[in-house]
Protein backbone atom coordinates (compact mmCIF):
# COMPACT_ATOMS: atom_id res chain seq x y z
CA UNK A 1 0.00 0.00 0.00
CA UNK A 2 1.46 3.39 -0.96
CA UNK A 3 2.26 5.90 1.78
CA UNK A 4 -0.41 8.25 0.36
CA UNK A 5 -3.07 5.55 0.78
CA UNK A 6 -1.72 4.56 4.23
CA UNK A 7 -2.30 8.13 5.41
CA UNK A 8 -6.03 7.63 4.86
CA UNK A 9 -6.20 3.98 5.95
CA UNK A 10 -7.53 2.56 9.20
CA UNK A 11 -5.81 -0.56 10.49
CA UNK A 12 -7.99 -3.57 11.25
CA UNK A 13 -6.58 -3.80 14.77
CA UNK A 14 -7.43 -0.14 15.50
CA UNK A 15 -10.94 -0.68 14.12
CA UNK A 16 -11.40 -3.75 16.34
CA UNK A 17 -10.20 -1.76 19.36
CA UNK A 18 -12.79 0.93 18.58
CA UNK A 19 -15.45 -1.76 18.21
CA UNK A 20 -14.48 -3.26 21.57
CA UNK A 21 -14.53 0.18 23.19
CA UNK A 22 -18.09 0.55 21.87
CA UNK A 23 -19.10 -2.88 23.24
CA UNK A 24 -19.85 -4.33 19.78
CA UNK A 25 -20.73 -7.99 20.30
CA UNK A 26 -21.77 -8.92 16.74
CA UNK A 27 -20.46 -7.85 13.34
CA UNK A 28 -23.13 -8.52 10.73
CA UNK A 29 -21.76 -8.36 7.22
CA UNK A 30 -21.59 -9.12 3.57
CA UNK A 31 -17.78 -8.98 3.27
CA UNK A 32 -16.28 -6.24 1.14
CA UNK A 33 -12.90 -5.61 -0.41
CA UNK A 34 -12.25 -2.21 1.25
CA UNK A 35 -12.57 -3.75 4.72
CA UNK A 36 -10.94 -7.10 3.85
CA UNK A 37 -8.29 -6.79 6.58
CA UNK A 38 -11.04 -6.30 9.17
CA UNK A 39 -12.94 -9.34 7.91
CA UNK A 40 -9.80 -11.47 8.11
CA UNK A 41 -9.11 -10.37 11.67
CA UNK A 42 -12.71 -11.07 12.70
CA UNK A 43 -12.63 -14.49 10.99
CA UNK A 44 -9.53 -15.35 13.04
CA UNK A 45 -11.59 -14.62 16.14
CA UNK A 46 -11.98 -11.67 18.46
CA UNK A 47 -12.96 -12.37 22.05
CA UNK A 48 -16.51 -11.30 22.82
CA UNK A 49 -17.37 -10.59 19.19
CA UNK A 50 -19.30 -12.86 16.85
CA UNK A 51 -19.02 -12.56 13.07
CA UNK A 52 -22.32 -13.12 11.22
CA UNK A 53 -21.93 -13.44 7.44
CA UNK A 54 -25.09 -12.83 5.44
CA UNK A 55 -26.07 -13.47 1.85
CA UNK A 56 -27.40 -9.96 1.16
CA UNK A 57 -27.25 -6.50 2.65
CA UNK A 58 -31.01 -6.58 3.23
CA UNK A 59 -30.41 -9.63 5.41
CA UNK A 60 -27.59 -7.76 7.23
CA UNK A 61 -30.03 -5.01 8.22
CA UNK A 62 -32.81 -7.34 9.35
CA UNK A 63 -30.48 -9.71 11.28
CA UNK A 64 -28.84 -6.73 13.00
CA UNK A 65 -32.26 -5.29 13.87
CA UNK A 66 -33.21 -8.59 15.47
CA UNK A 67 -29.99 -8.54 17.48
CA UNK A 68 -30.75 -5.02 18.74
CA UNK A 69 -34.28 -6.06 19.71
CA UNK A 70 -32.71 -9.01 21.54
CA UNK A 71 -30.44 -6.70 23.55
CA UNK A 72 -27.22 -7.07 21.52
CA UNK A 73 -24.95 -4.38 20.05
CA UNK A 74 -24.16 -5.14 16.40
CA UNK A 75 -22.10 -3.24 13.85
CA UNK A 76 -23.12 -3.62 10.19
CA UNK A 77 -20.23 -3.88 7.70
CA UNK A 78 -20.67 -3.68 3.92
CA UNK A 79 -19.50 -1.77 0.87
CA UNK A 80 -21.19 1.20 -0.79
CA UNK A 81 -22.84 -0.91 -3.52
CA UNK A 82 -24.40 -3.03 -0.80
CA UNK A 83 -25.77 0.01 1.01
CA UNK A 84 -27.43 1.12 -2.22
CA UNK A 85 -28.93 -2.38 -2.46
CA UNK A 86 -30.57 -2.19 0.97
CA UNK A 87 -31.85 1.41 1.04
CA UNK A 88 -35.49 0.35 1.27
CA UNK A 89 -34.74 -2.04 4.14
CA UNK A 90 -32.70 0.66 5.89
CA UNK A 91 -35.68 3.00 5.45
CA UNK A 92 -38.15 0.51 6.90
CA UNK A 93 -36.00 -0.65 9.81
CA UNK A 94 -34.09 2.48 10.83
CA UNK A 95 -36.17 5.43 9.66
CA UNK A 96 -39.69 4.05 10.09
CA UNK A 97 -39.29 1.44 12.86
CA UNK A 98 -36.54 3.55 14.50
CA UNK A 99 -34.09 0.73 15.21
CA UNK A 100 -30.66 2.25 16.02
CA UNK A 101 -27.98 0.73 13.77
CA UNK A 102 -24.42 1.78 12.95
CA UNK A 103 -23.11 0.90 9.48
CA UNK A 104 -19.45 0.81 8.45
CA UNK A 105 -19.47 1.20 4.67
CA UNK A 106 -16.38 0.79 2.50
CA UNK A 107 -16.19 3.27 -0.35
CA UNK A 108 -15.37 0.66 -3.00
CA UNK A 109 -14.14 2.27 -6.21
CA UNK A 110 -12.78 5.43 -4.62
CA UNK A 111 -9.73 6.57 -6.54
CA UNK A 112 -6.53 6.95 -4.55
CA UNK A 113 -6.03 10.43 -6.01
CA UNK A 114 -9.44 11.40 -4.55
CA UNK A 115 -8.41 10.54 -0.97
CA UNK A 116 -8.21 13.70 1.11
CA UNK A 117 -10.65 15.39 -1.27
CA UNK A 118 -14.45 15.51 -1.04
CA UNK A 119 -15.85 12.17 -2.22
CA UNK A 120 -18.42 14.15 -4.20
CA UNK A 121 -15.54 14.92 -6.57
CA UNK A 122 -14.97 11.26 -7.39
CA UNK A 123 -15.16 10.14 -11.01
CA UNK A 124 -17.10 7.05 -9.88
CA UNK A 125 -20.83 7.48 -9.50
CA UNK A 126 -21.18 5.05 -6.58
CA UNK A 127 -18.63 7.04 -4.57
CA UNK A 128 -19.73 10.50 -5.71
CA UNK A 129 -23.44 10.14 -4.84
CA UNK A 130 -23.13 8.33 -1.47
CA UNK A 131 -22.99 11.38 0.79
CA UNK A 132 -25.73 13.30 -1.11
CA UNK A 133 -27.95 10.19 -0.99
CA UNK A 134 -27.51 9.80 2.77
CA UNK A 135 -28.23 13.51 3.25
CA UNK A 136 -31.37 13.28 1.12
CA UNK A 137 -32.85 10.45 3.22
CA UNK A 138 -31.80 12.01 6.52
CA UNK A 139 -29.19 9.45 7.56
CA UNK A 140 -26.25 11.03 9.39
CA UNK A 141 -22.80 9.96 8.24
CA UNK A 142 -19.19 10.49 9.21
CA UNK A 143 -16.02 9.70 7.28
CA UNK A 144 -13.24 7.49 8.53
CA UNK A 145 -10.33 9.01 6.64
CA UNK A 146 -7.68 7.58 8.97
CA UNK A 147 -7.19 6.22 12.46
CA UNK A 148 -7.52 9.70 13.91
CA UNK A 149 -11.22 9.49 12.94
CA UNK A 150 -12.01 6.32 14.91
CA UNK A 151 -13.55 8.31 17.82
CA UNK A 152 -16.33 8.96 15.30
CA UNK A 153 -17.43 5.38 15.94
CA UNK A 154 -18.20 6.40 19.53
CA UNK A 155 -20.17 9.37 18.21
CA UNK A 156 -22.02 7.16 15.71
CA UNK A 157 -23.22 4.73 18.37
CA UNK A 158 -24.29 7.59 20.66
CA UNK A 159 -26.10 9.33 17.78
CA UNK A 160 -27.84 6.15 16.58
CA UNK A 161 -29.17 5.50 20.07
CA UNK A 162 -30.12 9.12 20.71
CA UNK A 163 -31.94 9.51 17.37
CA UNK A 164 -33.20 5.91 17.18
CA UNK A 165 -32.01 5.43 13.64
CA UNK A 166 -29.13 4.70 11.31
CA UNK A 167 -25.71 6.32 11.29
CA UNK A 168 -23.15 5.50 8.58
CA UNK A 169 -19.37 5.51 8.92
CA UNK A 170 -17.82 5.80 5.44
CA UNK A 171 -14.45 4.04 5.18
CA UNK A 172 -12.47 5.98 2.59
CA UNK A 173 -9.44 3.79 1.88
CA UNK A 174 -8.66 0.06 2.03
CA UNK A 175 -8.04 -1.03 5.62
CA UNK A 176 -4.51 -1.98 6.63
CA UNK A 177 -3.65 -5.37 8.14
CA UNK A 178 -1.46 -3.93 10.92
Amino acid sequence: MSSAVQQFSVSASAAVAAMQRNRVDHVVTVPDWVQLALHQQLEAGVAGMRLVNCSSENQVVTVAAGLVIGGKRPLLVMQNQGLYNCINTLRAVCLDAKVPLVFMVGQFGREFDNLGQPSTGSRRTMVRIMEPLLQSIGVPFMCLDGEQDLPRMDQAFAMAEQQSGAVVLLVSAPMAWA
